[in-house]
């Protein structure tokens, strides 16, 4: 698998001069409270958009943003934590069932909570609110949560859980943090998951030694799962998760510590046993949620993975190739905004977060 670093990336980003000035915006929504993700309704009945405070509301081109669906179970907003990411069932045009990961608060921490609810007929509330995933034990004081949510195509359900800032528990086995989990739709554990049966090992585990995961998407090309997360202070990394495997933190990194020092667990960026990134920057963008494209609407877009960037304040695209990224560009970064989240609609335009106590909801394409 190819690897690029930063410095080639500053001969690849010259491949695409004149894509970034045919970029369309237009802004469909303001006055989010810091949303942090979306999600499309079947049949063009609208997009559902989570705020960190803990609402959930709909959104729709005919009546603008609606009233905070009732029924979200409450959460601890504190730093990172909160109501965080919203995904559809495969079947929700028959079940109208949904999957909502937030924060709560224990005796020792907080940690990511995953609900499975079914939203009304009328869009209005949550009916048959139950919580299927807890991630144990708490210790989170609000850094590091990550939690991303995205179903592959065999109907699993997988959750990209943070690190809780206390690196060395990506490595341990027995607990919850830095690690990428895999359940039934029901929350219950497939019995084909790499660690099931080990003692001391969680069975829910797919894959562990991740950071902070932002985000997580299929590839619709390979049907691999692909994460994306914050390093330290550089060394944001793209990854395509594969079965029992080792992603490194934090013994493995390629960036340092918040005082500029050496990781202290750390022993390079490549480290035995454990697998590379497809993609990382030694500079982090602060990388946030991401999304491949795969629409016929925007030929130039052909084969992109699209990631939110909040530090530099832009939308990244990379070109994929297989299991290799060969270029980078920027694009939106002239409107100087967070970007918190970004999907494909099935218009196929982007639909994109911005996160701010206004944050917006942007619709991204490429003009004629």
């Amino acid at each position: 698998m190819r690897r690029i670093t930063l410095t080639a990336l500053i001969s690849l980003s010259l491949s695409f001069p004149a894509l970034a000035a045919q970029v369309s915006v237009e802004q469909l929504q303001d006055r989010l409270d810091h949303p942090w993700s979306l999600a499309f309704l079947p049949a063009n009945q609208g997009v559902l958009i989570t705020e960190r405070s803990g609402q959930l509301r709909l959104w729709q081109a005919s009546s603008g943003l609606s009233q905070p669906i009732s029924g979200v179970p409450p959460v601890w907003a504190e730093r990172q934590g909160g109501l965080l990411d919203v995904v559809l069932a495969p079947d929700f045009a028959q079940s109208r069932r949904l999957y909502l990961s937030y924060t709560r608060e224990e005796k020792n921490g907080a940690g990511a909570v995953v609900s499975l609810a079914q939203l009304s007929a009328d869009n209005r509330r949550l009916e048959n609110v139950r919580e299927i995933f807890r991630q144990q034990p708490m210790l989170s004081s609000g850094a590091n949560i990550g939690t991303r949510l995205a179903f592959d195509s065999q109907g699993y359900l997988w959750i990209a859980l943070g690190d809780h800032f206390r690196s060395a528990n990506a490595q341990h086995l027995d607990k919850l943090q830095g690690k990428l989990v895999r359940l039934n739709a029901d929350g219950s554990v497939p019995q084909d998951n790499p660690f099931v049966g080990q003692a001391g090992a969680r069975p829910e585990i797919w894959a562990y030694g991740v950071r902070n995961p932002q985000g997580l998407a299929m590839n619709p090309w390979t049907q691999q799962m692909w994460e994306s997360e914050h390093g330290p202070r550089g060394g944001d990394e793209v990854n395509i998760v594969q079965k029992g495997k080792n992603y490194g933190w934090p013994l493995a990194t390629w960036g340092v510590d918040y005082s500029g020092e050496k990781v202290p667990e750390a022993q390079g960026g490549k480290v035995n046993g454990t697998v590379q990134p497809a993609f990382y920057w030694k500079v982090s963008p602060a990388i946030s949620g991401m999304a491949f494209y795969n629409h016929l609407r925007f030929p130039a877009w052909k084969n992109s993975l699209f990631i939110g960037a909040l530090k530099e304040k832009a939308l990244i695209r990379l070109q994929v190739k297989g299991e290799n990224v060969t270029e980078e560009e920027r694009l939106l970064a002239d409107r100087g905004e967070r970007i918190r989240d970004v999907r494909q609609g099935p218009d196929g335009y982007l639909y994109v977060l911005t996160d701010a106590s206004n944050g917006k909801l942007l619709k991204v394409g490429l003009r004629d």
